[in-house]
């Protein structure tokens, strides 16, 4: 038996933002970075529920460490928001995600992402690092309530970050259609959302702001996939890169992906040979169409100026080294290994590592 599950309501497009006068409350607390707090977006979102007090807990940084959680909760127990509003990308949705659940209070939960790509704001998934290690929480009390999808909060992206959080966007959908939990509802929205990130990511970030809303959708199609179906052996690998190294997480999905295609071919030629033809790849057989499509990534990978190696990205040989055996046991434990198509192994997973290492 399959079941998919989207309990999140999606407001879209120009305006969206205004939605939140719809959601009556008499205290309002924005979890965000110090970047929204210093140039008031924040305060500017959180008065838009009409009549409320607002709070603005911006301690969230990259790759958000547990503490914060709790930091979190303490305000809560203290302000008592009736309503909690992510503001940023997907350390901040992470943050409120782990705040709201540590907390334990009551409180409607509002997702408002201002990257096109962890899709947090449609998953029960959170990603928190303690001790230098991600660590996926997951649980159905992290779904936000509403997600607002207004692309007035993406005109002042930078290519770097377009580049990142567009690739983890791709890495979603090509893992949520090998996934063993992958069904024909997950299917359509990976397809829809990698074809889409395949035609539009290059035009994004040249600065043609008129793609950037079906981005941003694609990105929540994506997180409804892989919340639906599970991820796989190239966010497990890095989540763990990501704890060792401090690596935008979507850069390290753009080095992983060719070889995970390659490692889970014989469970997902077919899926993958089917995306190539959507997306008018050269196809004329499935192996092919697999090779095409990974061709396709590398093209894009350059095309989008991103590093192809852990070397060019800044790690020395001698770093690796003394990381990997770390990087080889948090991967093994990470629980997106559970829904990969092909058994992971630590063989398969050093293989992975030898296409990246410096």
């Amino acid at each position: 038996m399959q079941i998919f599950h989207c309990p999140t309501k999606l407001y879209m497009g120009p305006g969206a933002l205004d939605a939140l006068g719809g959601f009556p409350a008499k205290r309002v607390l924005v979890v965000t970075d110090s970047f929204f707090s210093k140039n008031g977006t924040a305060l500017e979102v959180g008065r838009r529920v009409p009549g409320a007090e607002v709070r603005i807990f911006d301690h969230v940084v990259p790759d958000p460490p547990a503490s914060l959680a709790a930091e979190g909760a303490a305000l809560c127990a203290q302000f008592r928001p009736q309503l909690l509003i992510a503001l940023g990308g997907g350390s901040p949705m992470d943050c409120a995600k782990a705040i709201r659940l540590a907390a334990g209070e009551p409180m409607t939960f509002v997702a408002v992402p201002t990257t096109s790509g962890s899709g947090s704001e449609m998953t029960s998934f959170s990603i928190l690092t303690h001790d230098g290690v991600k660590h996926p929480l997951v649980d159905p009390s992290l779904r936000p309530d509403a997600a607002i999808l207004d692309d007035s909060l993406l005109t002042g992206l930078p290519p770097s970050l377009i580049a990142d959080t567009g690739m983890d966007l791709l890495a979603h959908c090509l893992e949520a259609l090998a996934a063993t939990g992958a069904s024909g509802f997950t299917d359509a929205l990976a397809f829809e959302g990698a074809r889409t990130a395949l035609a539009l990511l290059p035009a994004s970030c040249q600065g043609d702001r008129s793609v950037r809303l079906r981005l941003h959708e694609a990105a929540s199609m994506a997180g409804m996939a892989f919340d639906n179906a599970g991820l796989g052996v190239c966010h497990a690998l890095a989540h763990a890169l990501g704890g060792a190294f401090h690596i935008p997480h979507g850069r390290l999905c753009a080095m992983l992906l060719p070889s995970v295609l390659s490692y889970n071919a014989p469970a997902a030629q077919e899926k993958y040979a089917c995306l190539a033809r959507l997306c008018g790849l050269p196809a004329a057989t499935d192996r092919l169409a697999v090779r095409s499509l990974s061709a396709a990534i590398v093209r894009l990978r350059k095309q989008l100026h991103m590093p192809e190696t852990l070397g060019q990205a800044g790690v020395t040989a001698a770093q690796w080294a003394e990381k990997q055996p770390q990087v080889l046991q948090a991967a093994l434990a990470d629980s997106c290994c559970q829904t990969n198509p092909v058994s992971v192994t630590e063989a398969g997973l050093r293989q992975l590592c030898k296409a990246v290492a410096p």
